[in-house]
Order: C-alpha cells, then structure tokens, then sequence
C-alpha cells in the first residue's frame, strides 16, 4: 500500500467530523449535550468532529439519533463512512517510532492537494536525502539506537515517494536560507542535498523558493509551518505548527487566515523559482 492509497481514512474521519459538526449545530445542541449522550467528554466530540481519533458506531449511531437523522439512506451512509475512516494506513506499520500526534499529520499529508511550508531550522522533510535526513534524525535523537535511527529515516523516505506518485499534490516550499547555511553531516552530504533540491525543484508540481539573509527581516517571524489543503470541498485548510513534545493543527478561518497571508507573504518577498535554484547553485559552489 502506498502513502497516497493509504490516507483515504484521514479524509473519511474529517469529513465525517465535519458532517456531525454540522447536524449538531444545525439542531441546536452543544458538545456537552452530545458527549453526555455517548458517555463521552466534550473535548472528544470536538475531536471527533476534527477527524483526530476513530469512530465507534455505536457512538455514531447515537449521535445520529440525537441530531435527528432518522432517514434509513443517510445512517447507513454515515455509518459506512464511520467503518471506513477506522482503517489503518500504512504508517501504523511504523508506531514504534512514530509519535501519536505526527500519525495525525502523516494521513493528513498524504491526503492533501495542496502542501506549503515554510521551514527556517532544515530542510523539509519530504525533501531531505536519505543521507542528510540521517544527519537530522541522528542530531535531534542523541542516544537513540541505530535501528530507531534508521527506522525514521525510512519512514521519511516513505513519506517522500508521495511527491512523485501518480496524485502527487502541488508543493510550495520556502526555505530560509538559514536551513541551507546549517550544516547536518559533512560537506558531501550538504552538497548532495543542494543538488537534490535544484533537481526536484524542476518536478512540475514542486515550487521551491528560498528567502535570503539579504532581505532581512521577513513575515516568517513566528517560525516553521505547514499548510494543507485537500480536495474535498467539504474541508477546510489545516496548518500544522510542530512543537518539542507534540503539535498543534489549526483549522479555524481566521487562523487558517492569518497564516494564508504570510505565505502568501513570503512568497511574494521571495526570489522566483528560477532565480532561487541560481541561489542554490551559488550555494553548491561555496559549500
């Protein structure tokens, strides 16, 4: 199985969310009146209308009743979809290594059309090569065996064959110039990841720009980010904000809004593609 047949569930959960949401508003009913009724917490009804954990469809079923939906056709519906959000993808494989909150964000970029980021400390995730993403997860994980080691580097790897699969999703990345002057392992590994960067910044649906020390100060301030959209009409945009322990995923309009505009920002205040690989080529030179 691959990354982009896998993460179908993701989008099943988050539609599935989003159109309990809407039943129990459309009823007037407020998230604690909804979890009383599952024997459940408010902050599970929020997240299961967020898409973040599994569906049970005896809770389902009993929503449903309390929104009112009695019709025959549309339970079945919900409750198929239900089944069908539950559905392991194929990071689940890698759980020994892959912390809870990032499976979240590994299904939710595998579904997504649209994929910008802006990152400042390394280079992208899904554009390292095997060996600098060696010298990251080594740097950030001291004292970890080799095995685990290597155990997250091959799900990076995972990750990345979605940018050349059949659906690949459009990818804007700006990366400051700060993650191209940071050393991760020894001289021919950073040669070797510039390299890898001009040449997968001629893929058609890549669009790599780099934001140089020269211009200053920029929109970037708050740091790293991800933004993601996905086909379906019915979502909306989610970013995703790392953090040391765990991570945040924001999808209400006005700070999905706020961070529209600074990558919108950055990447009007940034080289072109074009002038951007030059930059990295300048780079290659002097590294």
């Amino acid at each position: 199985m691959t990354a982009g047949e896998s993460s179908g569930s993701v989008v099943r959960r988050m539609l599935l969310g989003s159109q309990l949401r809407r039943l129990r508003e459309s009823r007037g009913i407020t998230r604690e009146a909804a979890g009383y009724s599952i024997r459940a917490s408010e902050s599970k009804i929020s997240r299961m209308e967020l898409g973040r954990v599994s569906f049970k469809s005896r809770d389902v079923e009993d929503l449903l009743t309390l929104y009112g939906v009695t019709e025959e056709t549309e339970r079945v519906a919900l409750l198929s979809l239900a089944k069908e959000a539950n559905l392991a993808g194929w990071w689940h494989s890698y759980s020994d290594v892959l912390p809870g909150w990032f499976q979240t964000y590994v299904g939710l970029e595998g579904a997504a059309s649209l994929i910008r980021v802006y990152e400042v400390q390394f280079v992208n995730g899904l554009l390292q090569t095997e060996a600098y993403a060696h010298a990251v997860v080594a740097r950030g994980m001291k004292g970890a065996s080799k095995a685990e080691i290597e155990r997250r580097v091959a799900l990076r790897l995972e990750r990345q064959k979605l940018l050349v699969s059949e659906r690949a999703p459009r990818f804007h990345c700006v990366l400051d110039e700060a993650a191209l002057r940071r050393p991760y392992g020894d001289r021919e590994v950073m040669r070797g990841q510039i390299q890898h960067l001009i040449d997968i910044s001629e893929r058609p649906n890549v669009t790599l720009q780099v934001m140089p020390f020269s211009f200053g100060g920029h929109s970037g301030e708050s740091g790293a980010f991800t933004m993601l959209r996905f086909p379906e009409s019915d979502l909306s945009d989610v970013v995703y904000v790392e953090q040391l322990t765990g991570a945040l995923y924001l999808d209400k309009g006005e700070e999905v809004a706020q961070y529209e505009r600074v990558v919108s920002q950055l990447q009007s205040d940034s080289p072109n593609p074009a002038d951007s690989r030059d930059l990295l080529r300048g780079l290659l030179q002097l590294t």
